[in-house]
């Protein structure tokens, strides 16, 4: 039985491995290395700056400017990366710091005597005395609801597209007013689609400002310091203390949760999205169908009424959405049996990044709920999996009790932060 399995290797995934095997746990690790990075169209960059983009090891040996400089690329405060120089990064990282990743995929996770027992897709069953949950955003992409129902070759969402090649000479709708929609829509006009819109309900296009210079003077740094989430006190208080966030009120973190940090583009892309004549604001798809020219009828409502829009494919990059019922990999006794906060129904977690459920612990998206917005970035990895492998340690110590793994906790003690 194995101390302990990682499902996911991702960012968060791979930072939880290397730090579990620094601790010389009973490891496996299984995953795809960057997998949802690696299917990025070429040419997007980080949104992130270099410094805010590492993945996390004990030493903080196999940071992203250490692989840079292998590559003879400087990570540049201010300067974008390609992101398939990060995901690169990444499958470095896992080749320096996680043991034996094996590539395949965790079918199922369910509760069995001690722990848990884990299926392979194909097949294979281990077992585990605690599992680490870091699935990535994958598994929680929202798509509009009119949208949903239509089949994949008239709606995808954005994170199902490598490269945009394909929709040359198309009429592409693209969904949403974040960096993934902007970026997108700047994409498909440099890549010879006939014509792309965007449609989005923000009454607005919010864009980041180009970020000021590291070293910029103490009275500068002191009015809006820089953060790995953007600068200013608010995003610095994101930063440094998810633990504080844990602590507010399950109210008040969900009302944070969803206006914080919201749909903004890119400094380095406002001059490409120029490209993209089409902008409507204030608009959303009230219903879709597929017409008899094999095309898309959407019907769009806005300021000035409802209005019709023909189109050839619609790409939603309308983002994730953190809850448990998408998390299919658990089984459903062991997602039914977890506790839940807030209407969106994303899972509750304590002080080291445990479920409900003691030994499933929990790193990424599905944690953001709990632990603020820095956990919807790759920046949120450093905080998560240190953390996170104390808590497997302590269950691990645990042994035998009110807690042992493979029962949900209805009393006794979890571990909890120190």
């Amino acid at each position: 039985m194995y101390d302990l399995v990682v499902v996911g290797a991702g960012p968060y995934g791979l930072s939880v491995a290397a730090h579990a095997a620094a601790h010389g746990l009973n490891l496996r690790t299984f995953g795809r290395s960057m997998e949802s990075w690696h299917a990025m169209p070429s040419g997007m960059f980080l949104k992130s700056e270099p410094w805010a983009s590492h993945l996390s090891d004990p030493e903080g040996a196999y940071g992203l400017d250490a692989y840079a400089a292998t590559r003879g690329v400087r990570a540049e405060h201010g300067v974008p990366l390609p992101v398939d120089l990060f995901a690169a990064y990444g499958d470095w990282f896992a080749r320096q710091a996680v043991p034996a990743l094996d590539g395949r995929l965790i079918g199922s996770v369910a509760p069995a005597a001690g722990g848990f027992e884990l299926r392979t897709e194909d097949g294979e069953a281990l077992r585990a005395r605690t599992v680490a949950l870091a699935v990535g955003v994958l598994p929680f992409l929202e798509i509009p609801g009119p949208l949903r129902e239509l089949p994949r070759r008239y709606v995808t969402h954005s994170s199902h597209h490598g490269e945009l090649d394909g929709f040359a000479g198309r009429d592409v709708t693209v969904v949403g007013a974040g960096q993934a929609a902007l970026e997108t829509a700047a994409l498909l006009s440099e890549r010879g689609a006939a014509a792309v819109r965007i449609v989005a309900r923000a009454d607005r296009l919010n864009w980041n400002t180009l970020p000021p210079a590291l070293d910029r003077g103490l009275w500068p740094s002191l009015r809006a310091p820089h953060t790995g989430l953007g600068c200013g006190w608010q995003n610095k208080l994101y930063a440094d203390t998810p633990g504080i966030f844990r602590r507010l009120p399950a109210a008040t973190r969900e009302r944070i949760f969803d206006a914080a940090l919201g749909p903004a583009g890119a400094w380095w892309l406002r001059e490409r999205f120029a490209a993209v004549g089409d902008v409507r604001l204030g608009h959303w798809i009230t219903s879709a169908a597929v017409t008899g020219d094999e095309r898309l009828r959407l019907d769009v409502a806005g300021p000035d009424g409802t209005s019709v829009v023909e189109t050839d494919h619609v790409i939603a990059a309308t983002g994730f959405t953190p809850t448990l019922d998408r998390a299919g990999v658990l089984s459903p006794a062991l997602r039914g049996a977890l506790r839940r906060v807030g209407a969106g129904g994303a899972p509750e977690v304590g002080g080291l990044f445990e479920s409900s459920w003691p030994g499933l612990f929990l790193a990424g998206l599905l944690t953001a709920p709990s632990y603020g917005p820095s956990m919807r970035f790759v920046f949120g990895a450093e905080y998560t999996a240190g953390r996170l492998v104390k808590g497997v340690r302590q269950r691990l110590r645990a042994g035998a009790g009110s807690g042992l793994p493979g029962r949900p906790r209805t009393g006794g003690k979890a571990p909890v932060a120190a």
